[in-house]
């Protein structure tokens, strides 16, 4: 009775927890429930199975037939603590200012599209350039799905300050550190990581620039992925219809107006880009 009342306490926890704290959440029972598996395979002489290589994935495009749902159940899984760790911190601090922001909605479909597309690059690389011909990889790490959070709030909000230590330091600059240091250690050992890191972070750009634009080319496939994160979201989204939608086009817009005329502010009207004058008479009509 008691862990029954124990088990449902904790349930009623987690779903009381925000997207952000449910998916690291998850994260850490991935790479701890592999190690009480192996103690009973040791204890009862199974010692040579391995619970990751289910759900690690592979640079061979066999494997991913065979074990299509590897391209997302990777990304729970981490090869020690301190992977596990930094991932996770990085993750916090990025995903509550996106949170911040912009819905859970469109935090889970940055974070899984980035995992996916860091797992075709990872794959596509290993297949397609001569130096990995004859070797094989495997991949765990859900950094593809951090960096394309971290670049997405990087590339939206480039002139946001963040504290490090003693000095303030630009968004922009933290995004381009962490691409130009994935590039730079491709040659160096973990090359499919940084592949996957860049893929992921590819995705941050390119739907950080179409949600500045006003389009949320995610829409569908956010939808979709709230439904196991966030039940009650969804059902938001059913009162609402799609006067949400309007109403989330409209705030996009009405954020982009206010850093534009931030801008001027700080440096004048000259200041500004052909794309952000356009943008803002294009809105200045309506």
């Amino acid at each position: 009775m008691e862990l029954n009342l124990i088990f449902h306490k904790l349930r009623d926890k987690f779903l009381n927890l925000n997207v952000l704290e449910k998916l690291i959440f998850l994260n850490i029972v991935c790479f701890v429930f592999p190690f009480i598996l192996n103690t009973f395979f040791f204890l009862f002489d199974y010692s040579n199975i391995s619970i990751i290589s289910w759900f690690e994935l592979s640079s061979d495009l066999k494997n991913l037939i065979f074990k299509p749902w590897s391209i997302i159940s990777y990304s729970f899984f981490h090869s020690g603590f301190f992977h596990l760790f930094w991932n996770m911190i990085l993750l916090l601090y990025s995903g509550q200012i996106f949170l911040n922001l912009f819905p859970s909605k469109m935090f889970l479909s940055t974070f899984f599209i980035g995992v996916i597309f860091g797992g075709i690059i990872f794959i596509f690389c290993y297949n397609v350039f001569p130096i990995f011909f004859n070797s094989y990889s495997s991949m765990i790490g859900s950094s593809a799905g951090v960096m394309a959070v971290l670049i997405f709030i990087c590339v939206y909000s480039p002139n946001y300050e963040i504290r490090i230590l003693f000095f303030n330091i630009k968004l922009l600059y933290i995004g381009l550190f962490f691409v130009l240091s994935d590039i730079i250690q491709i040659p160096y050992g973990n090359a499919g990581g940084h592949f996957a890191h860049l893929g992921g972070s590819l995705v941050g750009f390119i739907y950080a620039r179409q949600i500045k634009s006003g389009k949320d080319i995610f829409d569908s496939f956010s939808s979709i992925i709230i439904s196991f994160f966030d039940k009650k979201k969804k059902n938001e989204k059913k009162i609402f219809g799609n006067d949400s939608k309007n109403i989330f086009h409209k705030d996009i817009k009405q954020k982009k107006i206010d850093e534009i005329l931030d801008k001027i502010n700080l440096s004048g009207y000259d200041s500004l880009s052909k794309e952000e004058k356009d943008f803002l008479f294009k809105n200045g009509e309506n």
